[in-house]
């Protein structure tokens, strides 16, 4: 298993693969607020432990280990980031809670909080239900 930091790595790996196609340590170090010593350091971790292929002054991919533990991870972020919406968490408390809890909490849990994504989503007056339940409280 990767560690947090390993998987904030390949989850923004992912990411910027994802959208540009492509993912170079300058990248990496300016999304993640780190030197880009500290970036090349990783990424010869991941090689490693194969979840990148990483050649020096050439770059690096993600393996298919690689892709499929950022797939993983950013369905991960988005689900904690939708539960917490749900559940009425103010949006600019949402990214900061969930980069606090998402390295927190087992596949299990996460299972859990998906089906009660799910449970939510499959009836708007479920929502609106938990809307009201929340206003009230806020009202207290």
């Amino acid at each position: 298993m990767p560690t947090p930091s390993m998987e904030d790595y390949i989850e923004q790996i992912y990411i910027l693969i994802e959208t540009k196609g492509y993912a170079r340590v300058s990248d990496m170090a300016e999304e993640l607020d780190v030197h880009p010593s500290s970036v090349t350091k990783m990424i010869q971790k991941l090689d490693k432990s194969e979840y990148v292929n990483y050649e020096k002054y050439r770059g690096f991919v993600l393996t298919s280990k690689g892709k499929e533990m950022g797939e993983r991870l950013l369905y991960r972020h988005d689900l904690l980031e939708e539960f917490l919406e749900i559940i009425g968490v103010d949006k600019e408390n949402i990214y900061n809670d969930v980069e606090g809890i998402e390295h927190h909490l087992s596949w299990n849990s996460i299972d859990r909080i998906s089906d009660l994504v799910n449970y939510f989503k499959a009836d708007e007056n479920r929502l609106k239900d938990l809307k009201e339940i929340q206003q009230l409280s806020k009202n207290k």
